[in-house]
């Protein structure tokens, strides 16, 4: 046998490799701290409804969904306008430094202005949303908070392409959030109130256990940027973001407002949803780093590798939201009462309508980065606000309370996606 020397081939690459290989930079690492917490979320929910009963699930149910539909509608578009503008102004734009400060005085203004609103109005709110328990608006108030300071520091990861630190403060997150879900259960802490607060412990903790990071990665120099440069689009930005949340979200608040007295329907869908949404954790370990790479596509005039991200973000959401209709449309009603003592009251075809909304959910996700990434932000926010206004129409359309709200949200998608689709090919027609 023959010697040689030191080969300068590469290895050959397997398919999955290939794939993991042509998603931009940071998806995976993203995706291992994203994991952590998806898992919490689930972990979290099961815990509480196998320790609460379904008046206190209820709740519970409402409260999450409108943490993750107003404060994911407002202080993920911070985090995004900081991770664009760091990103694409590496080299002659803004420092860290000066996007971390103006992203932090947006986010701490507008929960400024959600706890003022909070604080008038938490006797209505507790009656109309949370059974009269007052506790329940202050640890809205909290996890609102604790929102706002995760996604301003993880704005500045994002954009300073640190996807190891980000996906550490994620791991964090997620790691105490399974160990607090997981204590409050051994101890049967049948309260709401604490199950409720973990979402406001864990991020913070997250945050207050990595901000030597962001403290290190906001020292980067740079010339000064004017509040108008930030504020370009953001408010924009805010509305689509408040829009493509509620419409992801806003069943089970709809439920409970169409019919305070069924508890059960609501617990039921918050499980459901939960379930059929597993890509939307996986995807969103995608979406920290596509909106950087496409807006650095953008500023570097580089079509082919605009169009090759998008086409690559689109075929892996179609598979993951396939997957999961997969896996959920059959499996769903058993899985919903086996892991989260859920009421037994939907069945496969509630969940086959959760999985397509959440299937032209994905598509309208990742078009709308797209056309995010070219600076066309009225385009995305007239998209989201037209999904909202047809939830709308056909939730309020007559029929069981169920239904209603699962078509709404299918039917929303489905026309953002189809919006945001034709003005990107429009764009390159032209």
């Amino acid at each position: 046998m023959s010697s040689s020397g030191p080969t300068t081939s590469l290895p050959r690459v397997s398919g999955l490799g290939r794939l993991v290989q042509a998603l931009p930079r940071g998806t995976v690492t993203v995706g291992a701290g994203l994991g952590v917490l998806g898992l919490a979320s689930y972990v979290h929910l099961a815990a509480a409804g196998h320790v609460l009963d379904d008046a206190d699930m209820s709740s519970l149910s409402v409260l999450w969904s409108i943490v993750f539909a107003v404060g994911l509608g407002l202080f993920v578009p911070v985090e995004q306008e900081m991770a664009r503008l760091v990103a694409a102004g590496r080299s002659t734009g803004p420092g860290a430094r000066v996007v971390l400060a103006r992203g932090a005085a947006f986010a701490g203004g507008a929960f400024g202005l959600l706890l003022a609103a909070i604080v008038l109005l938490r006797r209505p709110i507790a009656d109309r949303l949370f059974a009269g328990d007052v506790g329940l608006v202050w640890a809205l108030a909290g996890a609102l908070g604790a929102l706002a300071v995760a996604h301003t520091t993880r704005g500045v990861f994002a954009g300073r392409g640190r996807f190891g630190w980000y996906g550490v403060q994620l791991g964090i997150d997620g790691g105490l959030r399974i160990l607090l879900a997981l204590a409050f259960f051994a101890g049967r802490l049948d309260s709401t109130v604490w199950f409720s607060l973990i979402l406001t412990l864990a991020p913070v903790a997250s945050v207050l256990l990595t901000l030597p990071a962001v403290v290190e990665e906001a020292r980067s120099a740079g010339p000064p940027a004017s509040w108008r440069a930030f504020a370009r689009g953001l408010g924009l930005l805010t509305v689509s973001s408040l829009a493509a949340q509620l419409l992801v979200n806003v069943a089970v608040v709809n439920a409970r407002i169409l019919d305070p007295e069924d508890v059960a329907i609501a617990a039921a869908l918050l499980s459901a949803t939960v379930l059929v949404r597993i890509p939307l954790f996986v995807f969103a370990s995608l979406q920290a780093s596509l909106l950087p790479s496409l807006s650095q596509a953008v500023a570097d005039g580089d079509e082919a590798g605009f169009r090759r991200q998008l086409t690559r973000g689109l075929a892996a959401v179609t598979v993951l939201g396939g997957a999961g209709a997969v896996v959920a449309v059959p499996a769903g009603p058993w899985l919903s009462v086996l892991l989260f003592d859920a009421p037994d009251v939907l069945g496969a075809a509630d969940f086959a309508w959760l999985a397509l909304g959440t299937l032209a959910y994905l598509w309208a996700m990742v078009l709308g980065q797209g056309v995010l990434a070219r600076g066309h932000h009225h385009q995305q926010t007239s998209a989201w606000v037209v999904g909202v206004v047809v939830l709308a129409a056909v939730t309020l359309l007559p029929g069981s309370v169920a239904l209603r709200v699962e078509l709404g949200y299918a039917a929303g998608s489905a026309a953002t996606a189809a919006l945001l689709a034709y003005w990107l090919t429009r764009r390159a027609a032209r």
